[in-house]
């Protein structure tokens, strides 16, 4: 762990990765008495007010707790199931995609849209070459490092492996993002 002063009330934690990231920032949330706390990918932003003294190492030192579990329940016939099997030589894409946890490591592109890290490294396939213009609601995605399940009608250039009834954001909602950073989410064939 590495601190970097970022302004007189504010420093930049470096981590190892995502998931220490994001326990890190669950924790000190959880802690209080800080003005902010900000997860990256792999750093936390953390803001105070001016009556605190200057953070140090020590003051990081915190209890870590997983983040919540999500089962996402998934139909897998999607478009680009067939294509993804093809691009990575794998015969049980399903099997591979569902064996895994994975952690909500950032939300962003759209409200409700976590990026999900964890999967195997078997499914990492790259982006579209042309986005499509529409991806419906609940479209369960992979791209690269990520997967993803698609909260509202959109744009998107990931590969299509299935699909979803949760609703994911509502705006309406108590808690309008089912899934925050930190989370860990596992997909269930239907």
């Amino acid at each position: 762990m590495r601190l970097l002063p970022a302004g007189d009330h504010a420093a930049l934690v470096e981590v190892d990765d995502n998931a220490a990231a994001l326990r890190l920032a669950a924790s000190l949330r959880e802690r209080g008495g800080f003005v902010d706390v900000v997860p990256g990918h792999r750093t936390v932003l953390v803001t105070w007010d001016a009556e605190r003294p200057q953070l140090d190492v020590d003051d990081l030192v915190v209890e870590i707790a997983p983040g919540k579990l999500v089962e996402v329940p998934v139909d897998y016939d999607g478009p680009d199931l067939d294509e993804v099997a093809r691009l990575t030589g794998v015969d049980d894409v399903v099997g591979l995609h569902t064996a895994a946890e994975y952690t909500v490591g950032f939300v962003g592109f759209a409200p409700g849209f976590a990026y999900l890290l964890g999967g195997d490294e078997r499914l990492f396939v790259p982006r579209l070459d042309t986005p499509r213009e529409r991806v419906p609601a609940g479209s369960v995605a992979v791209a690269e490092p990520y997967s993803a399940v698609y909260p509202r009608e959109s744009p998107g250039g990931w590969r299509l492996l299935g699909r979803t009834e949760l609703v994911l954001f509502d705006p309406a909602g108590e808690r309008p993002a089912l899934l925050e950073p930190g989370d860990r989410v596992r997909f269930v064939a239907c």
